[in-house]
């Protein structure tokens, strides 16, 4: 019997975008096999900023059920799959402020050995898709974490275009996510899950 792979998928959304991407992906990594938790960031944007656009006071609204992201979840997880929006070609600040939280996860060596990939969305298409995941996968390399991404592994690859992960054009929250940006979803879900198991069993048969 195969191990359990347990993957968090931790994602920050304002207007819905990357929401819908993180849905997909969870519900991929479940179908491939593993234990899913998907988790939202803590939101520091004050009421007023979200109520002042309907897309993002929707999303606000629709995702209100999802459980916030907490330390625990990235303790559970074997590969944690992260997203946020570009800001300026980088991720989000709420995004951010939960990596900063993770210090004493890092001094006490429980960040390493994990695997990790990223998903983001961006206004244009040139607007910092692969600026974003770059930062983020910085972050992995100082935790020693096991990168996997989507790269260039599957025809539907070379149609979407990024190998650095699942991306898609938003505009200003007013394009909505396609089949494209679902199958690259799927792929990346698919992957990771199929190589922390790879990873989690060589490691088990080593022991």
């Amino acid at each position: 019997m195969p191990l359990p792979v347990h993957v968090a998928v931790i994602y920050y959304s304002a207007t819905g975008t990357v929401a819908t991407i993180a849905k997909t992906i969870a519900e991929s990594a479940e179908k491939a096999g593993a234990e899913v938790r998907l988790r939202k960031t803590v939101e520091l944007a004050p009421q007023a900023a979200i109520d002042s656009n309907p897309a993002w006071a929707a999303n606000a609204k629709a995702t209100a059920g999802i459980a916030e992201a907490s330390k625990d979840d990235v303790i559970w997880a074997d590969a944690v799959i992260f997203g946020s929006p570009t800001r300026f070609g980088n991720v989000a600040a709420q995004l951010k402020e939960f990596l900063d939280r993770l210090g004493a996860l890092w001094q006490a060596g429980q960040l390493a050995d994990k695997v990790y990939s990223g998903f983001t969305s961006t206004s244009t298409a040139h607007g910092g898709q692969e600026s974003t995941l770059l930062a983020l996968y910085n972050s992995i390399h100082h935790f020693g974490g096991i990168l996997v991404a989507p790269g260039y592994t599957d025809p539907t690859k070379f149609v979407d275009g990024n190998p650095y992960g699942t991306s898609h054009v938003a505009g200003q929250g007013d394009i909505p996510v396609g089949e494209q940006t679902l199958t690259a979803a799927r792929v990346q879900a698919e992957r990771v899950v199929k190589f922390t198991r790879a990873i989690k069993s060589g490691l088990a048969a080593g022991s």
